[in-house]
């Protein structure tokens, strides 16, 4: 068997007219993701004369993320590219999870419960997990956590479980 590459063209689900597919792909996803700022941010205060208001960064940011998208899916259509390299999900969507299990557990279950397993969460996102170390890792986060958030930076966040505080 040889390492060398084979010489079969690549079949692309992109039209003909792309001539570099992941640059055209990641622009229109650079895109979508500024229409769903500018989106996000229509509820906010904009901009009054020279005062800055709440959405004025936010949409600022979201406007030139739309050129620099628009600039880079062009570059896919215009200059021979890259064709769409696989892409592996299960890394993404544990952090995901992980961030999403966080914010729907730290106030019924405290920051002690929320961060251990918010962090537990994260870590199966790769099959090279080693538990005792993630393990022995979470454990000194959530007891750094638990003491920098309500003591050093004054914040009030409970601690432990709401029906423990009974």
């Amino acid at each position: 068997m040889s390492d060398a590459p084979s010489h079969v063209p690549v079949k692309s689900i992109m039209p003909s007219w792309v001539r570099g597919p992941q640059d055209f792909v990641g622009g229109i996803a650079l895109m979508a993701l500024a229409l769903f700022a500018l989106w996000a941010s229509s509820d906010l205060q904009g901009m009054h004369g020279f005062s800055f208001g709440a959405g004025t960064a936010p949409r600022m940011f979201a406007v030139l993320l739309l050129g620099l998208g628009a600039a880079i899916a062009l570059m896919g259509v215009l200059v021979e590219g890259q064709h769409l390299a696989t892409y592996h999900w299960r890394g993404p969507l544990f952090v995901s999870l992980s961030i999403l299990s966080f914010a729907l557990t730290i106030r019924p279950l405290g920051l002690v419960v929320s961060a251990m397993a918010s962090f537990l969460i994260a870590a199966l996102g790769t099959p090279e997990t080693r538990w005792k170390e993630t393990i022995i890792v979470g454990i000194l986060l959530t007891a750094f956590c638990s003491f920098l958030f309500p003591v050093v930076l004054g914040l009030p966040l409970q601690l432990k479980p709401q029906f423990m505080n009974h």
